[in-house]
């Protein structure tokens, strides 16, 4: 009987948990939107501003993903995440507050950690594991020298390309 218990608490469980996962999210501001910010979107995301984890398309004026996210956000102004792996695209910023893996594209990318390539006017990335920058001013503050471990890094400020492997 114990066990009997223990299988429809784990089938309750894990009904609740795909229970938060949804195709599709519509949202206005984070708050006014079809599903809850906490939902889980895999699928396609359309915003004027929103905010979810995700493993989906996301298009808007800002985008925001929670948690760790992955996909393909296009921000017509800014896209913002904490650990997202896949394609930051937008006009202004990128913006990821843990660890970012892939593309980020725009006027300015911030990364945390960066795993990937950032093209921008301005690129900074508080560490790297590797990475490179494109853009008239980039910053990799996790490289300490200037070009003593060439061709590994290049340095900690650099005009035009910036890299570290």
């Amino acid at each position: 009987m114990k066990k009997l218990a223990l299988v429809l608490l784990g089938c309750f469980i894990a009904t609740g948990a795909l229970a938060e996962t949804k195709g599709f999210q519509l949202s206005l501001i984070p708050d006014v939107a079809i599903h809850a910010k906490t939902t889980h979107i895999k699928g396609v995301s359309l915003s004027i501003w929103g905010e979810n984890p995700q493993t989906a398309l996301a298009l808007g004026v800002a985008n925001g993903s929670t948690g760790d996210s992955s996909g393909i956000s296009l921000g017509l102004l800014a896209n913002y995440a904490e650990s997202y792996e896949g394609a930051h695209l937008a006009w202004i910023a990128n913006y990821s507050s843990v660890k970012f893996t892939g593309l980020q594209l725009a006027a300015f990318n911030y990364a945390e950690r960066l795993n990937g390539l950032q093209l921008g006017f301005i690129n900074f990335a508080a560490s790297t594991d590797k990475g490179v920058q494109v853009g008239l001013i980039n910053f990799m503050r996790s490289t300490q020298t200037w070009f003593t471990n060439f061709p590994d890094e290049l340095a900690p400020a650099m005009v035009f390309v910036n890299w570290r492997f």
